[in-house]
């Protein structure tokens, strides 16, 4: 089956990526991408003092502005790429500093990293609860993912609480390229529930440099080997919505 190329995980000089958005965006439409989130790193935890991050208001609002720049220049063009403003939110950071500073209504999308346990779904939960007590307005909230997601954390205890949140806050699961070692057999009851409750699911190559933009295709193949399409599907429905 034919899909559009998706990439909803990547970096640029905002972070630790080593191009700066308009460059990503000019490779993402000479590899004929049809959708592309930037999805930057926010972190004010350890990470912060050894990669840059979106880790003040300044920051990210000269990010969201360049994001918003080619949007209007893939819009005015015609260009047959959709470009989406993300961010990837280090879990490991401060709820403070979260609430603070993230805006969930400014993103398309938001990515979640490092949920590793029970206690860190509680912790994601009650952020997200807390944005849409001040966003009740469902069109104006982002679509939410996790990012780089180990199942096996989960497998032996809790997958059915995790099942639960993913569904209750349509929250995607990505299918990453730089972490193959996710997708093995010793996985497949979580890709079992997944199709069970369809559960999104999407593509993120994690890209740090233009070149690993495209690298697309072994996820999709990963999708198709556990019987996700139509999870896949539902999801491009959502996205092509946005």
């Amino acid at each position: 089956m034919n899909y559009p190329k998706t990439n909803l995980h990547t970096h640029s000089v905002f972070s630790d990526g080593k191009n700066s958005i308009k460059q990503m965006v000019a490779i993402a439409l000479k590899l004929k991408i049809n959708y592309l989130a930037i999805t930057d790193h926010f972190s004010d935890s350890w990470k912060c003092k050894i990669i840059p991050t979106l880790n003040t208001a300044e920051k990210i609002e000269d990010y969201l502005i360049k994001i918003e720049n080619c949007q209007r220049y893939l819009k005015t063009n015609n260009k047959n790429l959709r470009l989406f403003k993300g961010i990837e939110i280090d879990i490991g950071s401060s709820e403070k500093g979260i609430k603070k500073l993230i805006r969930p209504q400014d993103f398309d999308i938001i990515l979640f990293e490092y949920l590793e346990t029970p206690e860190s779904v509680a912790y994601v939960r009650n952020i997200i609860q807390y944005w849409k007590k001040l966003n009740p307005i469902n069109n104006k909230f982002p679509i939410l993912g996790l990012a780089h997601f180990d199942p096996s954390n989960f497998i032996y205890h809790g997958l059915d609480s995790l099942i639960y949140f993913l569904k209750e806050f349509k929250i995607y699961y990505e299918f990453n390229s730089s972490y193959y070692e996710y997708f093995s057999r010793k996985n497949e009851l979580f890709f079992k529930k997944l199709k069970e409750h369809n559960i999104y699911v999407a593509i993120g190559s994690d890209a740090h440099n233009s070149n690993g933009l495209d690298f697309i295709e072994e996820p999709l193949k990963m999708i198709e080997i556990y019987n996700l399409e139509n999870n896949f599907n539902l999801f491009l429905e959502r996205l092509k919505n946005r």
